[in-house]
């Protein structure tokens, strides 16, 4: 299993159909298939969101559905750790 984590600059920009704004926290692990990332998105109006969203092993973003292995949810928690706006957000989910 690859054990480089591409490191993407946070703050960073993103664009959406329906807004914009800045990925403010970003949680991401290397599996042995893709690099899977959880995005804490502030939009422009203050509004926050959850991504979950991988990339390919070459730092391109993805735009299908993600699918989690054990081993990258255990790794992902641990890079959660340093999110702790976005661990947040999630703990309400689980709430």
């Amino acid at each position: 299993m690859p054990s480089r984590v591409s490191r993407r600059a946070v703050p960073r920009p993103f664009e959406l159909h329906w807004g914009s704004g800045q990925i403010a926290e970003e949680a991401t692990f290397a599996g042995e298939h893709h690099e899977p990332a959880v995005q804490l998105l502030e939009f422009a109006d203050g509004s926050l969101s959850v991504r979950l969203c991988y990339y390919d092993h070459e730092g391109r973003f993805q735009r299908s559905p993600l699918i989690l292995s054990q081993s990258e949810i255990e790794g992902l928690r641990e890079s959660l750790k340093s999110t702790p706006r976005l661990r947040n957000l999630l703990t309400e989910l689980l709430a």
